[in-house]
């Protein structure tokens, strides 16, 4: 069996926000250990305050582990030196588009990372027009970004951070302000990335239908992870995941419910071809 190479290594991280003289500190995560492998497309899911968005920024080096260690593709972001790598290995794709667009017109937007890392001029002409290959967006080069949809601002914001080469994004809920067509469109980008371009991919959402395909689901609860698994595996755990205030799929879903009903009916149905294959029999 082929040893796979690691991208992230997350050892006994703790992360505390400090408090002032009008709130307590708060342990926003205990315990962390995880591993993300090259290559690999990871889910990441937990209800409001579980602690997803602090290890998002972990994962990034935005901020710095209270105690334990981050190590992202062989480095640590503790010695600084290595910080401005770490940042072009791992980038980030957060929840609201408009607050990543910096310029006027999409192209100069995309060529704006790759200008700040001193990109000579000629490659960078060569990265934007890759990057929005990419994400099917070259039809909109010489747009204004405000005149796009939700999903093709995100789209663009994607763009971005290809231009700057990354090996691994993280996607803070990308999809949480757009509507269905926007998170779909998105999706489909992500999905293409991970697929056709071997990008290691870290995806946090509330949407348990965009990470059905993901190679490993990762659920956190209160600072702690709590479940570990394949789509399946997870997903098997209907009433333990409501417990913690976490919908499933909605075929899952409906499963559960038939089953309840003394259906036969398998509890690994994730999909609607799933379901009906699983109705026709």
């Amino acid at each position: 069996m082929e040893k796979k190479e690691k991208m992230i290594e997350v050892k006994d991280v703790c992360f505390v926000y400090p408090g002032n003289s009008e709130n307590k500190s708060v342990t926003a995560l205990s315990d962390i250990n995880l591993h993300i492998n090259k290559g690999e497309f990871v889910g990441i899911i937990g209800h409001n305050g579980s602690g997803k968005s602090t290890l998002s920024k972990l994962l990034n080096a935005i901020i710095f582990p209270t105690a334990g260690d981050v190590i992202i593709n062989g480095l640590n972001p503790k010695d600084h030196e290595h910080l401005w790598d770490i940042r072009q290995t791992a980038g980030m794709v957060f929840q609201n588009p408009d607050n990543q667009l910096v310029a006027t017109i999409v192209e100069e937007d995309v060529a704006f990372g790759p200008e700040n890392l001193g990109v000579p001029s000629l490659e960078i002409r060569e990265r934007v027009d890759r990057a929005l290959a990419t994400v099917d967006m070259q039809a909109y080069a010489h747009q204004k970004p405000h005149q796009l949809s939700g999903g093709q601002k995100q789209r663009i914001a994607i763009a971005g951070i290809l231009a700057m080469e990354p090996e691994c994004i993280i996607f803070d809920e990308p999809t949480a302000m757009l509507d269905p067509s926007g998170r779909r469109e998105v999706m489909e980008t992500i999905r293409k990335l991970n697929q056709e371009k071997n990008m290691t991919i870290i995806h946090i959402t509330h949407y348990m239908s965009e990470i059905i395909n993901a190679d490993r689901i990762i659920v956190l609860d209160a600072g702690k992870i709590v479940m570990e698994g394949t789509p399946v595996e997870i997903f098997k755990n209907v009433s333990a995941l409501k417990k913690i205030g976490l919908d499933v799929p909605q075929m899952t879903e409906l499963a559960y419910e038939l089953r309840k009903e003394g259906m036969n009916i398998k509890d690994s149905i994730l999909s609607i071809d799933e379901m009906v294959d699983a109705l026709c029999q």
